[in-house]
């Protein structure tokens, strides 16, 4: 496979920072924020989980999910996604279109708002959970107190690679564009990979030396030579591309990195 895929991105990402950030419609004190929070639909599930959907000037439609007191940013999709849709890899839907206009829908899950009947769908993956649309006035009580976070995942797939042994090494990426060049690597079978203590990372023309304590994992771009591990002066291991895009539920289900953590989206919780 060509190299180039070790560089595809997962997904279009946000950008994560550590502290609180500001609703769409601030403080709901102006009139353009009042209209903001007018707009702006609370569903729940009725158990303490609570989703939001917020306008948005390009998407039409940008979500928040939490427990109502802390409300925390859902990643916005990639050009072409509605703003009602997020990526969830942890949640496969065998049934939807792999490729529609460059999107694997089978990764993807969302919120389907009804305005007119004024209800409101969660869907998982193949599971679809019925959400109570919340009355205006206890809707914009909860959104004016709540705490706002940023999504809160720090880091992200960005290449893998496997020997003929089976074992994996995934390199990460920072979630955010200002956390893009931070680096981590993960080594070990299914279940069972181990965060490397990362060294020194170098990127160039003519590739890039992910540098651990243990060795160098080498991903050479644009060349038809093989990435290869390689421990201390004699061990070197070729290693074979496996494409991130279409291998996310496994990553994110199986090899146990991302096992437990949140993501940031409504399905966190089922």
């Amino acid at each position: 496979m060509h190299s180039r895929h070790l560089l595809t991105a997962a997904v279009a990402l946000l950008s994560g920072t550590s502290w609180a950030i500001e609703p769409p419609w601030g403080k709901g004190e102006s009139l353009g924020e009042q209209l903001l929070l007018e707009q702006t639909t609370v569903c729940t599930d009725g158990k303490g989980h609570y989703v939001v959907l917020a306008p948005h000037e390009q998407k039409g439609k940008q979500l928040f999910y939490g427990d109502g007191k802390t409300l925390t940013q859902v990643a916005q999709p990639p050009f072409g996604v509605p703003g009602t849709d997020f990526l969830e890899p942890r949640f496969y839907n065998p049934t939807a279109n792999p490729s529609f206009r460059g999107t694997d829908w089978r990764v993807y899950s969302g919120v389907e708002l009804d305005s007119e009947k004024k209800t409101c769908e969660l869907r998982c993956g193949e599971r679809t959970m019925a959400l109570t649309v919340m009355e205006p006035e206890k809707a914009a009580k909860l959104l004016k107190e709540a705490k706002y976070e940023p999504n809160p995942q720090k880091y992200v797939p960005y290449a893998l690679l496997r020997d003929l042994a089976g074992k994996y090494y995934l390199v990460e990426r920072g979630f955010g564009p200002e956390s893009e060049k931070s680096f981590r690597v993960h080594v070990g079978p299914k279940g069972a990979m181990k965060l490397q203590e990362m060294k020194d990372i170098v990127s160039d023309s003519e590739g890039q030396i992910f540098s651990t304590k243990k060795g160098d994992l080498r991903l050479v771009v644009d060349k038809a030579e093989a990435p290869v591990w390689i421990e201390g002066a004699k061990k070197k291991v070729e290693l074979k591309v496996v494409p991130i895009t279409e291998n996310l539920p496994m990553i994110y289900n199986e090899l146990g990195v991302y096992a437990g953590a949140r993501l940031g989206t409504p399905c966190d919780d089922q």
